[in-house]
Parts: structure tokens; C-alpha cells; sequence
């Protein structure tokens, strides 16, 4: 698996930018598009939820596997620390300002996609944090997806674990932000 994009040299293409940061701001960008994607299909899924689940008894979509039930969600994952809003409001904002901070120093497809998915993820939680009843930075989290012996969660919840993932596949074999093993001179 490639996990460097950044090329060798500095041969400067047309735009008169060396490859390097070609590569870094086609990176930048694939973070910004694929946190644009989780934040539309984050935001759509729990529109769709809240108008067509609430005030319903849950659906079952996979006999035993998965059910549609709404819910509010006042605290962080698995409904932890209900209470306390407006402290995972500041810890997403925070969230965000590293994941924006940290793409300068992007050289790797994999960490551009893991901080893409924590940035959509993050931010479409954020958004219901901020927006939603019973009000601003105190708002509940709509959560709507139901498998057996685990907590409620949404669309956002699920990029978020899923980042967590390959950021933990990514440590476990070494390779840093900017695409090099950790440890590594310039890395």
C-alpha cells in the first residue's frame, strides 16, 4: 500500500508549483471533499430520520441486524456524560482546528481520507450541536442507526469510528501525518 504521494525532486509541472505540494493540495483537497460528503449524507440521513421516524416505534430493516430508532443524544458517544453539551461542542471545535492545522502537513492518501472522515464527522455532529433543540452549543445529536448490544448512532458517529480505525491501522504501522515512518529525518 502507497502511502507517500509526495514525489522525489523538484521538478516544477506548468503551474509552476513543485510536485510536492501538487501532491499536498490534491490531498488537502480530497480531505475537504471527503468531509464535504460525510457532512451532506450526515445532514440528509438525519433530516430523512427526524422526518419520517419521529413519534415511531423502531423499524426493523435487517431482521436482527439493524433497526431504524430515533433519538436525541445530549451527551458524547454512547450517550455518555448526558449533560454536558456544551463541553462536546468546544471539544469539536477544538477537533476541527487540529484536523485543519494538521493537513499542511499531509503526504499520505490514507491519513488525508482518515482526517477527512473525523473532519465530516465532527462537523456534522457539531452542526446539530449548534442548531438543534433545546438550543445553540447545547442542541442534541440525532441518532437513528440500532444494532443489537450497542448504543444508537448516525452517519457522523460511524465516519468518526471509522477514522479512528485507520488512524490506529495507520500508528500500528508507523507512518506519520506527512506520509513517512514516524521517526524517520524531515518525517
Amino acid at each position: 500500500m502507497d502511502e507517500t504521494v509526495a514525489p522525489v525532486g523538484d521538478q516544477r509541472g506548468s503551474s509552476g508549483a513543485p510536485p510536492a505540494a501538487r501532491a499536498r493540495a490534491g490531498l488537502i483537497g480530497g480531505l475537504g471533499v471527503t468531509a464535504g460528503v460525510v457532512i451532506g449524507l450526515d445532514q440528509l440521513t438525519k433530516a430523512w430520520a427526524v422526518s419520517s421516524l419521529s413519534e415511531r416505534a423502531p423499524i426493523p430493516v435487517v431482521d436482527g441486524l439493524l433497526r431504524l430508532n430515533l433519538t436525541r443524544n445530549a451527551g458524547a458517544a454512547f450517550s455518555l456524560a448526558t449533560g454536558t453539551t456544551w463541553l462536546f461542542t468546544l471539544i469539536a471545535g477544538a477537533v476541527i482546528v487540529v484536523i485543519i492545522r494538521t493537513a499542511r502537513r499531509l503526504g499520505s492518501r490514507w491519513w488525508a481520507l482518515a482526517l477527512g472522515l473525523l473532519l465530516g464527522g465532527a462537523v456534522g455532529n457539531l452542526l446539530d450541536r449548534l442548531f438543534r433543540a433545546p438550543g445553540v452549543g447545547r442542541g442534541h445529536v440525532v441518532d437513528f442507526l440500532e444494532l443489537p448490544h450497542w448504543p444508537v448512532f448516525n452517519v457522523a458517529d460511524s465516519c468518526i469510528v471509522t477514522a479512528a480505525v485507520i488512524i490506529g491501522l495507520l500508528g500500528l504501522r508507523g507512518i506519520g501525518v506527512d506520509g513517512r515512518p514516524v521517526g524517520e529525518p524531515g518525517g
